[in-house]
């Protein structure tokens, strides 16, 4: 293993564990084995690059796996898709070696999803097309209303995920796997499937009247 894949995964193992604020990249090189203080600096150059490495560094087995699962889903299958995107965050959550989810989790909680863009091409491609048609299934909701959802439920997988990898670390117990991403994926599709009430769709005009605009999000 080199040095700098070795740094990314002490790196990500220690976000998860302590949060961004709550380790110094010099303890990430000592944790990591190199006596150089400097270590990480020397390949990444800050903590913020460190972060984006580590997000990089998963993407290609995450975008392979969901990739393979969207092959076997039909295009009109509302849950098949949803668990895509479930059950490939879910697995990496399962590996021995992955700390990803809790650092995903994180780095949301800390707002700091700036240091993932852009996306690195083809995954901004893969992401945008799985999104896209995530949305085009959800016709019952306006799509200011749609995309937040989608947000929403895409940040239920990623902490799911991560309590799984935090209580596995410690050596609690968690519910079989297949359990929990058929449940998870339960509760999503249910999510994802309600209809805006009229109170909201009240709300929504009150804003369009307003003018107010915001990021619709994934």
């Amino acid at each position: 293993m080199s040095t700098q894949e070795q740094l990314v995964r002490v790196g990500e193992r220690l976000f998860a564990q302590h949060g961004l604020d709550g380790v110094s990249l010099r303890q990430i090189g000592v944790a990591a084995g190199n006596a150089n203080n400097s270590a990480v600096q020397y390949h990444f150059g800050s903590k913020d690059q460190l972060v984006r490495a580590i997000y990089e560094y998963r993407l290609p087995r995450l975008h392979g796996r969901r990739a393979l699962l969207i092959e076997q889903a039909a295009d009109g299958d509302l849950r098949a898709w949803v668990e895509c995107q479930a059950r490939a965050l879910l697995e990496q959550s399962e590996l021995e070696d992955s700390h990803y989810a809790g650092f995903l989790a994180v780095v949301h909680h800390y707002g700091r999803s700036d240091v993932f863009e852009p996306i690195p091409e083809p995954y901004a491609s893969s992401s945008r097309a799985y999104f896209d048609h995530l949305r085009s299934l959800l016709t019952h909701l306006p799509e200011p209303l749609r995309s937040p959802r989608v947000s929403r439920a895409m940040s239920l997988v990623v902490h799911t995920a991560a309590d799984r990898e935090r209580a596995r670390a410690a050596g609690a117990p968690v519910l079989p796997f297949a359990l929990e991403l058929e449940s998870l994926v339960d509760g999503l599709v249910g999510f994802l499937e309600a209809p805006a009430s009229a109170r909201s769709l009240a709300a929504l005009e009150d804003v369009a009247a307003a003018g107010v605009s915001w990021p619709l999000g994934v």
